[in-house]
């Protein structure tokens, strides 16, 4: 696969990776494994909330609101 950035962005990459003493495609590889993860954990918590909220396990606004304020108090 191949990866088109623009002049921008190209640079932009190629510095930060010449300031941390890398180089620009490991640098590449590893922000964009980085941000698939991320994505990945992402997507698995937004499923278990929305599977909770289909079993009806969830606190509204205002329930949200009072524990806070219980939670300040304590």
């Amino acid at each position: 696969m191949e990866v088109h950035l623009s002049p921008e962005k190209e640079a932009q990459l190629s510095k930060l990776a010449s300031d941390r003493g890398r180089n620009a495609d490991a640098l590449a590889q590893e922000v964009l494994g980085d941000y698939l993860e991320e994505q990945t954990r992402f997507i698995a918590a937004v499923k278990l909330g929305e599977e909770a909220l289909e079993r009806g396990e969830y606190l509204t606004h205002g329930e949200v609101g009072v524990q806070i304020d219980v939670l300040l108090r304590s």
